[in-house]
């Protein structure tokens, strides 16, 4: 038996991009409505106990077509750079749908730009939703438009996806593969971590190269945070963690979201939706052992990855929680990966 839902911040999701990417074609959906497809919706939120969470503001190297296309490594064109000017107006786009969505909720949908704002939030109800770019390619050299994204509400950024950009470099989704796999921050990038610690914007690990993660660990004075990246001991993939990446994450007092895309869970790298919950609580497990039960969350990527049939989509987090029941967590340590772990780390960053 399934217990009751626990309440849920998820520290990623590209619900956002499904939106726009669906208005005026036939894949279109309110997300006030409960969807046949993709992941997450109020309905289906509701259902799963999914509180609130980081939503990703992330612009396709193939506007218009459909994002799960970005996860096919054979294609160059899925990874191919993409111009400032039109990664901007997509990110507006993007964080303009939010902000219509919040209005025509009428108060079930709240964005968030603190920590007591997301507790106010998850109190009464209302689903409490952080505006988040992964990859900065909306960003110009002069950081101009992160101020106004800033003031917009953006509070977290991270540098790059799987691609390059004038801030540095993205680790490829290969398996196996070492995260060390390119270069890591140019200059500019060192001055927007920078800029985003000046501004109190959290920088997302996830997606840098091995060697982008430790400039970033050099230079930023805030807890290091990788919002959905697995332990690469458990799956060899790029764009996991190795040990000592894990280590230096903990050391920071920052936090690890597990992903739950089933090629960053399996040992094999291999896309198959019935994928075993038991992968998603090995990660798990090995995440603990190296940062702590306080630097442990949820990463989910819903609406942006193929996860386990087992959750299908944000209405399954029940079934997650219960397998890390069943693997003998406990109530306090399930309450920390559901929720509590993300607004500390969130509420020191933000400080």
């Amino acid at each position: 038996m399934v217990a009751a839902p626990v309440p849920v911040f998820d520290g990623h999701n590209d619900t956002l991009l499904k939106l726009e990417l669906g208005a005026g074609t036939p894949r279109e959906r309110s997300f006030l409505e409960r969807a046949p497809r993709d992941h997450i919706d109020l309905p289906r939120a509701r259902a799963g106990g999914f509180a609130g969470g980081l939503f990703a503001m992330y612009v396709p190297s193939r506007l218009g077509e459909d994002m799960n296309l970005r996860y096919d490594p054979q294609d160059p064109a899925n990874f191919a750079e993409v111009q400032q000017p039109a990664a901007l107006a997509f990110t507006l786009r993007m964080a303009a749908r939010a902000f219509r969505l919040e209005r025509e909720a009428a108060g079930d949908v709240s964005i968030c730009r603190d920590v007591q704002a997301i507790r106010t939030a998850m109190d009464a109800g209302s689903l409490a939703m952080v505006l988040h770019v992964e990859g900065a390619e909306a960003i110009d050299p002069d950081f101009v438009a992160l101020e106004v994204l800033h003031a917009a509400g953006l509070r977290s950024l991270g540098p790059v996806w799987s691609r390059s950009n004038i801030f540095g470099h993205g680790a490829p989704m290969t398996c196996p593969a070492s995260p060390d796999s390119g270069p890591g921050l140019t200059d500019t990038g060192r001055e927007l971590v920078r800029a985003c610690n000046r501004l109190k914007i959290m920088i997302d690990l996830s997606h840098l190269t091995e060697k982008g993660f430790w400039d970033v660990a050099s230079l930023s004075d805030r807890p290091l945070v990788a919002s959905h990246s697995n332990a690469h001991a458990v799956c060899p993939s790029a764009r996991n963690l190795t040990d000592r990446q894990l280590d230096a994450i903990a050391e920071s007092g920052g936090l690890a979201g597990l992903n739950f895309h089933v090629a960053f869970l399996r040992p094999d790298g291999g896309h198959r939706s019935d994928t075993a919950l038991d992968v998603m609580v090995r990660h798990m497990d090995h995440m603990i052992a190296r940062l702590g039960e306080d630097g442990v969350a949820l990463g989910s990527d819903f609406d942006g990855c193929l996860v386990p049939r087992a959750i299908t989509d944000v209405a399954g987090l029940p079934v997650l929680l219960q397998a890390f029941r069943d693997a003998g967590y406990g109530e306090e340590l399930i309450e920390k990966i559901a929720w509590k772990n993300w607004l500390s780390v969130l509420e020191r960053t933000w400080a």
